[in-house]
């Protein structure tokens, strides 16, 4: 049987720099690794007590090819979400809207909590979530 996890996401964002200071301030992400590599710089950050996951901050320059799509996506906020689940959305949106960051929509009640969104400065979108102790719907 194979063993697979989910261990890195990677998040497109304009500047690594901008970025890390976002991850690590707003949302109060620990940085994890950052190592230059000539042309490649790689830099992870991750949510405090889950040292097994971590979101790679990459600059669509190292893909020349790609990089101007990549960059219209993240300017119209078109690229993948990440969900990050919180024991209490309405108190974690009041401490993340103090420390600056800027949410596209309010705490509401939801068939599985309680939810929210926002956006990183790069266009990544996020959902804030406490999920609701009741049993999901089947699939």
């Amino acid at each position: 049987m194979l063993n697979l996890k989910v261990g890195i996401l990677c998040a497109m964002v304009g500047d690594q720099a901008e970025a890390l200071a976002w991850y690590t301030e707003k949302l109060g992400f620990e940085k994890r690794v950052e190592v230059d590599a000539g042309e490649w710089h790689w830099v992870t950050v991750g949510p405090p007590g889950q040292d097994d996951f971590e979101i790679s901050l990459i600059d669509p320059s190292v893909r020349p090819d790609i990089e101007a799509d990549v960059r219209s996506l993240m300017a119209r906020g078109g690229l993948n979400g990440i969900i990050i689940q919180t024991d209490d959305c309405r108190a974690a949106y009041a401490e993340l809207s103090a420390r600056g960051v800027e949410f596209t929509s309010e705490p509401e009640d939801v068939f599985y909590g309680v939810d929210c969104g926002f956006r990183d400065p790069f266009g990544n979108g996020f959902r804030l979530t406490q999920v609701a102790d009741v049993p999901l719907p089947a699939r």
